[in-house]
């Protein structure tokens, strides 16, 4: 195990460690909350003349949230994790719709009516490869564990006008891209630069959440991050915006639909051909319907 799989390996044991071992007499001031859904779409023809071909699908979604709230004092942390797999009669091979991990902690002491000093750390990967398929016999190695992987700091100042809105106002932070793969790392993927595995940028961000009921059962959930690298091209602003609008039918069944628009001058994209074409707008959908189970403190 490399230093860099080591001390991401234990930011994440630390992460889980502090989030839910708290102590007895301190456990009043928490509030947790656990959101999970599991959905399966099948599709199965048989002399059909219309066409078309047999597919399964599953995709899954896992949302964690531990609160702690004491006096002057704040703590907030996240944990979310997706994934989801696609198999197709045309294909012989499962293949990767959905992956992501992320974990968030974030600190605060008050300040005054609505802000509050804060400090924020963000880890982002993924739990397997990924490819760009460009023939049911062809495909392009671009991802797997740490690579990349996303590593945030910000210090600042938090706006929390209400328990369901915050703005984070970051004028001091870093960002670090880690490519922890030879090939990619060779080749320069995500921005790192030729041989290297990691690219350091220091800079500003904006991050803010959003999760609240719109009507009753129908809950959203957004995140908005925004960097910019003041030591090269402050101007290419660096977007993530996800968001989960989850709409509940009953107790253990949900539909979920998921948005993911991201903005990214170091990642140059590949077309349908194999093609590099260079940064440009990502972005992502999914749609799940399937059972779902809730739980809060």
């Amino acid at each position: 195990m490399t230093k860099l799989s080591f001390s991401v390996l234990s930011f994440t044991l630390l992460f889980v460690i502090t989030t839910y071992a708290a102590e007895p007499d301190t456990v009043k001031h928490w509030k947790t909350k656990g959101e999970n859904n599991i959905g399966f779409a099948q599709l199965a023809l048989n002399n059909w003349a219309a066409g078309g071909e047999n597919s399964l699908a599953v995709n899954s979604l896992f949302n964690y949230f531990a609160d702690y709230h004491k006096n002057k004092f704040t703590w907030n942390n996240f944990a979310g994790f997706g994934y989801g797999v696609q198999k197709q009669e045309s294909f012989s091979n499962w293949r990767k719709t959905d992956d992501r991990i992320e974990l968030m902690t974030k600190a605060g002491i008050y300040a005054a009516r609505h802000w509050d000093y804060t400090a924020l750390i963000n880890f982002k990967t993924q739990f397997s490869k990924g490819y760009k398929y460009v023939s049911s016999d062809e495909r392009i190695f671009l991802s797997q564990f740490l690579a990349p992987g996303y590593l945030q700091f910000a210090v600042g100042m938090e706006y929390k006008p209400a328990e369901f809105f915050s703005l984070l106002l970051s004028p001091i932070g870093s960002r670090v891209t880690i490519v922890n793969h030879d090939s990619l790392s060779d080749a320069g993927a995500y921005g790192v630069d030729p041989g290297n595995k990691t690219l350091t940028q220091l800079g500003g961000s904006i991050n803010a959440m959003f999760k609240k009921d719109l009507v009753k059962n129908v809950n959203l959930f957004s995140k908005l991050g925004l960097f910019s690298n003041y030591l090269k091209n402050p101007e290419c602003i660096i977007v993530n915006w996800e968001n989960t609008l989850s709409l509940k039918v009953n107790k253990y069944i949900s539909t979920t639909i998921g948005t993911n628009l991201i903005y990214d001058d170091n990642i140059n994209l590949i077309d349908k051909n194999g093609n590099n074409i260079g940064p440009g707008t990502q972005f992502k959908e999914t749609f799940t319907v399937g059972f779902s189970y809730n739980f809060a403190k």
